[in-house]
């Protein structure tokens, strides 16, 4: 397999270390406010990456963080009268409830930055006993580590000129970086050797990637807007702390745009990824991102996305129709079709390529069932394919199960299920907290669920 390394401009040879997982770590989102499709892009992007390594034979630990404590969601709070940790929670369900129903997998850990504060003063103390940082709050010193830009390709003279210290702060250069943010009367504070603070934006991956993957992790994922200045100043703060390379691959995906320019919640320039999935097939929005090469610019067309969903349809027709008129099972699925779906994607998960080859043997496909011939091993391949993309077909049939996540989320539980449901609905019914226990039950009346209450507990059914 070969990918694309940022660090090294190139598509290279991926090499895992020998013996153990693939590791990777994907920079999650900040949760200070709802999903928007950008973020559904990027999600998908890596699940593929996890998922076709998986297929590939390999082990895979795939970390994606949740920072959960930064300047935006303080901001958001204050906006909304909220708390950051109410602001958090609210975005963490909302980002969880679609990335679910777009058909990524839950990672395989996936930290808040609040839960590793330790690990970061334990870090941010190294890099001060380095003599790489100073107090007061604690920066970074940048013209101590010799290698920063190397991941951007920015040259620190040209990054000085022009640049200015911001008033009130204390640092000894402008390019120098936050590591440790003294309190601020009203804000979120914890304890460190350095007076109550929290930390900086840039310090949580590090740490966290650290603590989960160790140095030296194999892949680091994420979109190109974090190329500089986080990506860059992570590799600076793990490396001036270990004094050994941080991640061996660099891959990014390229941003979504909307007419032409890019999604951001700071311009309000977006389409939220929860509303996209309420008007719109989930798995088709899924084919509409892996339709474009992920290190691509993406643009986003309605009309794009209709096209894929017509697409969708002749999937799902294709396999309707051998379930229906080819009895030939078991079935081993075309060895050609998988080999040549291998060739795409061991080309920095060409995808695009690759579904190319599955439309080809859905459309040889109908050619044979019209002639009468067996089509069991085009329709074996076919679906082990889409399920390496992570395209399952048979969402729609399972949209009652989305409706209970979407019933928990506007109630603002953390629940997937009717079972989570109804336990929650008991504990509010003991702490008579019936107006929370009728809710729950005319929610699921509406997705034609009957709550039967006994002396033995609750049971449900579908009318």
């Amino acid at each position: 397999m070969q990918v694309y390394n940022t660090m090294e401009r190139a598509v290279v040879p991926f090499v895992p270390t020998d013996g153990a997982p693939v590791t990777i770590y994907v920079c999650g989102p900040t949760v200070q406010s709802e999903p928007h499709l950008g973020h559904g892009r990027s999600a998908v992007a890596f699940d593929v990456l996890w998922r076709y390594l998986e297929w590939a034979g390999h082990d895979v630990v795939f970390v994606r963080n949740v920072t959960d404590i930064e300047d935006k969601i303080i901001l958001r709070a204050i906006e909304t009268g909220k708390t950051t940790e109410e602001v958090a929670a609210a975005a963490y369900r909302d980002f969880t409830l679609a990335y679910d129903q777009l058909g990524n997998r839950r990672p395989t850990e996936e930290p808040k930055a609040t839960d590793h504060i330790p690990e970061m003063i334990d870090l941010i103390s190294t890099l001060i006993d380095h003599e790489v940082a100073y107090e007061g709050d604690v920066y970074f010193s940048v013209r101590s580590f010799d290698g920063y830009g190397k991941l951007s390709r920015h040259n620190l003279d040209d990054l000085r000129a022009g640049d200015r210290i911001e008033p009130g702060t204390k640092k000894h250069e402008p390019l120098d970086f936050v590591l440790w943010k003294a309190a601020k009367a009203g804000e979120p504070a914890w304890d460190s050797p350095w007076g109550a603070g929290r930390p900086g934006w840039h310090v949580e991956c590090s740490a966290m990637a650290e603590r989960y993957l160790g140095r030296g992790f194999d892949i680091h994922c994420g979109g190109t807007d974090l190329i500089f200045p986080h990506h860059e100043n992570e590799i600076a703060q793990s490396e001036a702390s270990s004094g050994s390379t941080f991640a061996r691959y660099w891959m990014h995906n390229g941003m979504l745009n909307l007419r032409g320019q890019k999604m951001a919640k700071s311009t309000g320039h977006l389409v939220t990824l929860l509303g996209s999935l309420e008007r719109w097939d989930p798995m088709a929005l899924r084919l509409f991102f892996l339709r474009t090469h992920y290190r691509k610019p993406l643009d986003y067309t309605e009309d794009a996305v209709a096209d894929a969903d017509a697409s969708l349809g002749r999937l799902r027709a294709f396999l309707r129709r051998t379930h229906e008129e080819d009895a030939e099972v078991p079935a081993v699925p075309d060895a050609a079709i998988l080999d040549a779906f291998r060739a795409h994607m061991d080309l920095d998960l060409d995808v695009a390529g690759a579904l190319a080859v599955v439309f080809d043997a859905v459309r040889d496909g109908n050619s044979k069932l019209d002639a009468g011939e067996p089509v069991g091993g085009v329709a074996a391949a076919v679906e082990e394919l889409l399920g390496v993309l992570g395209l399952d077909l048979g969402v729609q049939e399972a949209i009652s199960d989305v409706d209970i996540a979407k019933l928990a989320n506007q109630l603002g539980l953390d629940a997937l299920s009717v079972e989570d449901l109804l336990a929650i609905r008991l504990t509010a019914r003991q702490a008579r907290d019936f107006a929370l226990a009728d809710a729950i039950r005319d929610g699921l009346a509406e997705q034609d669920i009957t709550i039967e209450d006994s002396p033995d507990g609750s049971r449900w059914h579908r009318n």
